[in-house]
């Protein structure tokens, strides 16, 4: 206000200076100090008040506490991680979330806009956190416990697997690959070595390619397992015969098995001609005279005995026997001259 006045002053002097004192100044005068509003006073002490507290308002600036940082949520910002080699049996490890802090609360234009350079140092000089890559674990799979096998979708069980395999070597040997077939029956008997059928074909197909030994090595293996196999015994006893000096082996044979063939006619009766080719005859008169008592009809036997007797020196007995045989009309041609022969030399020696 005292600006204002100053230059209605100014133009009050200018118009006496032009027109002389009393001239008419158009309506324009000085306004009387009552009627020119505040006083001067009051003006001064407001103007005063404005600087002290511009003045407090820039200390509590100047004083204030250092605007806390703001941790940036790097989470958010898409993180380019090279894709884990897979393997056997991932383990994923849990990544934990990042903890979001809050903003705080706006502040005034002035202390944001003082803030932001602040917080773009800060995010620049903080180091970006990466999601750690999942760590995988190859988990070793333990070996399984073969008890049944799969085949063409369907478990089988050891015993099928035995089957389909004696099966498999049966029709290689109707289809006349006897090689295969001698393989598939040695790889039954390899997995179930009781099978009796298995081993019985893998004999004679052996003696059929002549190879004796191997067949006998399988029959002295299955009377190992199980000497109740009078038949097996005959057979193996027939196979040691052929060898030099395999009377032995042969009487070992079959007496093992004795026991298991009591009623089995013949095989007390090949006993007994076993006996008689390694001189033991008192024996084979004993074996031959068992089973004459099941089969008294039996014209061999009978011829057999008188041969055993002969030679154990009981020759009435021989003579007994020789005789039953030949009434019998039982035996070859060839066999009967024998007897006849036979009991010639008994009447010529009684005499």
């Amino acid at each position: 206000m005292s600006l204002i006045n100053k230059m209605l002053q100014d133009l009050d002097a200018r118009s006496k200076d032009g027109h002389g004192q009393g001239a008419d100044t158009g309506g324009i005068r000085s306004v009387p100090e009552r009627e020119r509003g505040l006083p001067r006073a009051a003006v001064l002490g407001g103007a005063a008040g404005l600087t002290a507290i511009a003045i407090a308002l820039g200390w509590l600036y100047l004083k204030r506490p250092a605007v806390p940082p703001v941790l940036v949520n790097v989470a958010q910002a898409p993180v380019v991680v090279p894709a884990p080699v897979p393997v056997p049996v991932p383990v994923p490890v849990a990544v934990p979330e990042p903890v979001a802090v809050a903003a705080p609360q706006p502040e005034p234009v002035a202390e944001a806009a003082a803030a932001a350079p602040m917080a773009r140092e800060l995010k620049a000089s903080e180091p970006r956190r990466v999601a750690p890559r999942p760590v995988t674990a190859a988990v070793a799979r333990p070996a399984p416990v073969i008890s049944e096998k799969i085949i063409e979708g369907k478990q089988v069980t050891p015993q099928q697997s035995i089957d389909n395999t004696w099966r498999r070597a049966l029709g290689d040997l109707q289809d006349g690959r006897v090689d295969e077939a001698i393989v598939g029956l040695q790889r039954t008997l390899q997995r179930d070595p009781r099978h009796q059928g298995a081993r019985e074909t893998l004999v004679r197909l052996l003696l059929e390619a002549q190879r004796p030994d191997d067949a006998m090595r399988q029959l002295q293996q299955s009377l190992a397992l199980d000497p109740k196999q009078p038949a097996q015994a005959m057979m193996l006893a027939r196979l040691q015969l052929d060898k030099a000096g395999g009377g032995a082996a042969a009487l070992d044979t079959l007496k093992r098995s004795l026991p298991f063939a009591a009623d089995h006619l013949d095989y007390r009766a090949f006993l007994a001609g076993v006996l008689q080719r390694e001189q033991r005859y008192h024996e084979a008169a004993e074996q031959y005279q068992l089973a004459l008592q099941a089969a008294p009809d039996n014209s061999v036997w009978w011829m057999g005995l008188g041969i055993a007797l002969q030679a154990d020196n009981q020759l009435a007995q021989a003579r007994t026997a020789f005789e039953r045989a030949k009434g019998l009309q039982t035996l070859s041609p060839q066999l009967q001259a024998f007897v006849e022969r036979k009991l010639v030399q008994l009447a010529a020696a009684g005499k």
